[in-house]
């Protein structure tokens, strides 16, 4: 079987955790700041971080376009708490000029379980994960107001969607990357291994 190469966005937020658990589901991964750098890769996660912050610099850095480009594309993506607001099609409570790549058809509500002194961590049941639920880190994390009929729900807590799934597109509210549990990046490395050689995939 094929070993995907997946990039990490490395703009802002916690890159290293990302790089870490990819490897350790037989990945091949490495950062990703400049648009050439896309070139190559059978996925792309975009991790947790300042969300507002994360889009200027995608700006400045001359990425979102090259990167909306991807998604559209059909690259596979997985973004967690700041990278699900940055894969969602629309944002609440986000500043007025905030740019997302759009990507899962979801409204997602910024900062929704509350600020960084209201993080905790919960045991979350994942559709598609085998072996238990997972531990998730949610810090300032969002969570998903609605989706559109072609997204699937993989995951609640209290009552709140925080994990969904739409073609090759993955996004979690929490951090699974703090862990050391890798089933969810192990979950993703699979969606771009069976992406190579598709239609949308980059290799």
């Amino acid at each position: 079987m094929s070993t995907p190469v997946i990039g990490v966005l490395a703009l802002q937020g916690d890159v290293r955790e990302h790089l870490i658990a990819l490897a350790a589901a037989d990945a091949v991964a490495r950062p990703v700041r400049r648009p050439e750098e896309l070139d190559g890769l059978d996925g792309l996660v975009i991790p947790g971080g300042e969300s507002t912050t994360m889009s200027k610099l995608a700006v400045a850095f001359g990425m979102l376009e090259p990167l909306r480009e991807r998604v559209k594309a059909g690259l596979p993506v997985y973004g967690t708490c700041a990278g699900m607001i940055m894969v969602a099609d629309k944002l609440l409570d986000g500043r007025e000029d905030q740019e997302t790549l759009g990507g899962i058809e979801m409204i997602v509500r910024r900062n929704a379980f509350g600020r960084q002194n209201e993080s905790f961590e919960a045991a979350v049941e994942v559709a598609g994960i085998e072996g238990g639920p997972v531990e998730g880190v949610f810090i300032r994390a969002p969570w998903v107001e609605s989706v559109g009929a072609q997204v699937e729900v993989l995951a609640r807590y209290d009552g709140h969607t925080v994990a969904v799934r739409q073609g090759n597109v993955l996004a979690t509210s929490f951090h699974p990357e703090l862990t050391g549990d890798h089933r969810v990046h192990a979950l993703f490395v699979e969606m771009a291994r069976q992406s190579v050689g598709t239609v949308g995939a980059t290799t």
